[in-house]
């Protein structure tokens, strides 16, 4: 018996999760969310807000708590924010709930797609490539070790990175080549 497919994508900030994920998940059928708007939701403010009054733990707090609760559901792509690996909790969730797909990318790409991005608090910061090398290097070997793919998204357009996800799932038998939103 086939059971539903759940993905959920990882990577940095500025890797494209977001945009990838909302086209990968209509070619799948799958619900698209964001767990950073999830929390936004659930606490009825912005991230930069929480990040401010209760500081990066207080906000990473709110976010096993939600993972928890997102990775419990079925027939889901769930875009992850950049530092959801930070927490073990979060890590053991995403790999055992679902297929992990990180999404790759530079730091240079990242300052590109991420520079004037008023709502990442981790940027707002006089040095945020030193931020952003710092992040990757701590936090790449955590994206790697829960990963069931790893796609490299610099320079490439979120369409061409979609058609080689679809092709990865389709060869690691993930799906079935058909668009089927189903593995056994």
């Amino acid at each position: 018996m086939s059971q539903i497919l759940n993905l959920y994508l990882v990577g940095p900030m500025g890797a494209g999760k977001s945009t990838i994920g909302r086209l990968l998940s209509s070619e799948l059928n799958l619900s698209f969310i964001d767990s950073d708007r999830e929390i936004e939701a659930r606490c009825g403010t912005n991230i930069p807000w929480i990040f401010d009054k209760e500081g990066e733990e207080g906000f990473r707090a709110r976010e096993e708590s939600a993972i928890d609760d997102l990775t419990q559901m079925t027939g889901i792509l769930l875009a992850t924010g950049g530092g959801v690996v930070m927490r073990q909790a979060n890590r053991t969730h995403l790999a055992s709930r679902g297929v992990v797909i990180y999404l790759r990318t530079s730091v240079e790409q990242q300052l590109a797609r991420t520079g004037r991005d008023k709502n990442r608090p981790l940027l707002q910061t006089d040095n945020p490539k030193r931020v952003l090398s710092d992040l990757f290097a701590k936090r790449d070997p955590l994206y790697q070790e829960i990963a069931d793919i790893v796609i490299q998204t610099d320079q490439r357009s979120p369409k061409t990175v979609v058609n080689e996800i679809m092709r990865r799932l389709a060869d690691n038998n993930i799906i079935d080549g058909k668009n089927e939103n189903t593995y056994s």
